[in-house]
């Protein structure tokens, strides 16, 4: 059986809206395009870019109920 993982891209030149939460990755600010959403077989992942702060990770769980409306 094959892993998969939900995955949201990153960009640095993404326009800020409130469904993009904004994150440091590598000191840099970086948005999460989390209306991107997509899965990913596990083993098609490269190396690890970082670890989200909880408040990050606070931030981007906001921004998925929005565009998922879970809310």
């Amino acid at each position: 059986m094959t892993a998969a993982v939900a995955v949201a891209p990153s960009s640095r030149r993404a326009l800020a809206a409130s469904f993009r939460p904004e994150v440091a990755i590598d000191d840099e600010p970086t948005r999460i395009l989390v209306e991107q959403l997509r899965a990913l077989d596990i083993r098609r992942l490269g190396d690890l870019a970082g670890r989200l702060s909880s408040e990050e990770m606070r931030e981007v769980d906001e921004a998925l109920s929005l565009v998922l409306a879970l809310r």
